[in-house]
């Protein structure tokens, strides 16, 4: 066996142990609703004593909303008909300065549900990113125990509020927060939106989000964001993070630092999202996140991705090398490897109800995956920065 083999071997190895502990970590992801979800929680779970701890408490729904003509009127419209029983409900939306039809739309919805209030959002301030600064403006008017961020392109189902507070009354304070179901249409969405979650289940200990208050250990998603308002004032609120530019996991860092609970629970059951309507979309989101997200590393973004093409690139290419050459353990190495790939992806895809076939293309999403982030670090090195909603970030 020649080194080229040996590598091949060792993939195997690799993608082999990745397997299982996606197998592992997967069954660790708390379903939003469990009481026992979390078993360091000292609360009492009993079912009576979570009914009479729910009853009377105060949710605030906060929406950030700049140009969602699309979104608004369906995401409000889903909050308000979910199931409050127990709850009192507010529901606060921004107008972020909108220059589409939102604000009419708004208009409309204010005067069928008087739990509904809109805010109007002002001249963005110098050092604030866009949407912190929006959070930051509803936060000032919530007047909940508990406040819910969430995108205007979610989704929540009937049963998502009393979930997600049986959950966190479990933890008594900090953070819930999981990433919904993601809706998808474009090639280039089915290919490359499914990659947030495969990155986190084969890669983040979920048991240490919770578990340890490292806060290097943490995921979490601006589209559903529960935090308690306690929490959100120990962490700083957004004012601490004004200038970040991924707003949630700098927040829930923020929380863990505070010494908060963080708890990253599977919520696609409850809540549902398309976050991008074309491929220009999804390839402009991803490149605004992925090199911020890796703390603005060229070299661990370099790792990263160098890794990425010798787990999942690697295999498939020495599986066509071998067939082509006659090489039978090249073929043959490659193509266990392969499949490995493939059944990590698919893994993660289950806790998105993700097709099964869409596994089988696991390696071209590698590929997108690594383009973005090219392209991601081009846009910070050379200054050109990354545009989002009509504004230009750097």
């Amino acid at each position: 066996m020649n080194i080229y083999h040996t590598l091949l071997l060792i993939l195997c190895g690799i993608l082999a142990v990745q397997l299982l502990f996606s197998i592992w970590n997967r069954s660790k992801l708390p379903l939003l609703g469990e009481q026992g979800s979390n078993k360091d929680c000292t609360a009492d779970h009993t079912p009576s004593h979570t009914a009479d701890r729910t009853k009377g408490t105060r949710i605030s729904v906060l929406i950030p909303a700049r140009n969602e003509q699309i979104h608004i009127k369906d995401c409000v419209e889903s909050v308000l008909a979910a199931d409050t029983e127990g709850i009192q409900l507010e529901v606060i939306v921004l107008n972020d300065r909108s220059e589409d039809k939102t604000g009419e739309i708004l208009e409309q919805l204010v005067r069928k549900d008087h739990r509904l209030r809109i805010l109007q959002g002002k001249e963005l301030p110098s050092g604030w990113m866009g949407k912190s600064y929006a959070c930051h403006e509803l936060a000032q008017q919530a007047t909940g125990e508990w406040w819910l961020y969430m995108d205007a392109d979610v989704r929540l189902e009937k049963a998502a509020l009393t979930a997600v507070l049986t959950t966190a009354l479990a933890q008594q304070k900090g953070l819930v927060t999981g990433f919904p179901r993601q809706i998808t249409a474009t090639w280039l969405e089915k290919l490359v939106v499914p990659m947030m979650k495969f990155t986190i289940i084969s890669h983040l200990p979920i048991v240490l989000v919770r578990g340890s208050q490292n806060p290097r250990f943490v995921a979490a998603t601006g589209a559903f964001m529960f935090i308690h308002r306690d929490t959100y004032k120990a962490a700083g609120g957004h004012e601490a993070i004004k200038a970040d530019l991924l707003d949630d996991m700098q927040l829930a860092r923020a929380v863990k630092k505070a010494g908060h609970p963080v708890t990253l629970a599977d919520v696609h059951r409850h809540t549902r999202t398309r976050m991008y309507q074309n491929a220009a979309e999804v390839w402009n989101g991803y490149k605004k996140n992925m090199y911020e997200g890796l703390g603005r590393s060229g070299f661990l973004l370099a790792g990263v991705l160098l890794m990425y093409a010798a787990l999942y690139l690697l295999p498939p290419i020495s599986f066509l090398f071998g067939l082509f050459t006659g090489d039978f353990k090249a073929m043959a190495l490659g193509a266990v490897g392969t499949l490995l790939g493939m059944l990590v992806k698919r893994v993660a895809d289950l806790t998105g109800s993700h097709p099964f076939w869409l596994s089988l293309l696991h390696p071209v999403s590698i590929l997108f995956v690594i383009a973005i982030g090219i392209s991601s670090w081009l846009g910070a090195v050379t200054g050109k920065g990354y545009v989002w909603k009509g504004r230009r970030y750097h």
